[in-house]
């Protein structure tokens, strides 16, 4: 199945057109070259699949999308698909998953953002 996943922006990086984003706790790089003309900033919401940022969104229908990968019980395959991007980790700690303020793995909460 191909699954676009809601990532807020967290930052812009200085190798644009990348961004650090989180989805569910995990930050990732990701390309956001196909949003060029819709000049994405931090704290917007973004669609992701595969490493890239297909189209801005709004905090309502990100959390839709949330809720609707968990009531079809999608959000692990969401959660493979994000650590699979291959663009990275964040800069100096790997992905966010464990420690303080961690959740169950696979489990895509949108109250953290």
């Amino acid at each position: 199945m191909c699954l676009a996943i809601p990532g807020k922006i967290l930052e812009l990086l200085p190798d644009l057109p990348l961004a650090l984003v989180d989805v569910g706790g995990v930050r990732r790089k990701v390309d956001l070259a196909l949003l060029a003309d819709e000049n994405p900033r931090p704290g917007d919401w973004v669609l992701i699949h595969v490493g890239f940022a297909l189209s801005k969104i709004s905090e309502q229908d990100a959390l839709e999308q949330i809720r609707t990968l968990e009531m079809l019980g999608e959000q692990q395959a969401a959660m493979d698909e994000v650590r699979g991007y291959g663009l990275g980790e964040e800069p100096g700690g790997g992905n966010q998953e464990a420690g303080e303020g961690s959740q169950k793995p696979g489990r895509i909460d949108p109250l953290r953002h």
